[in-house]
């Protein structure tokens, strides 16, 4: 990340709890996904939100 980049910050609701898939309920990440966020760069921060996004959508169409 360069230095004029602002982080992207944790989509984390304060919900934390993994599924049976270790997903969370609460931001729909996975447990890899929610460790490694710190270590990641914009880039894969913006590739697990479109992924949680999916997942959201799956576990409920409707929202």
């Amino acid at each position: 990340m360069s230095n004029d980049e602002k982080p992207i910050n944790s989509p984390c609701i304060s919900i934390c709890a993994l599924d049976d898939d270790d997903v969370c309920v609460g931001c729909f990440r996975t447990a890899d996904e929610i460790r490694g966020w710190m270590a990641m760069d914009n880039t894969e921060r913006k590739e697990v939100l479109k992924n949680s996004m999916l997942r959201s959508r799956q576990a409920n169409p409707f929202a």
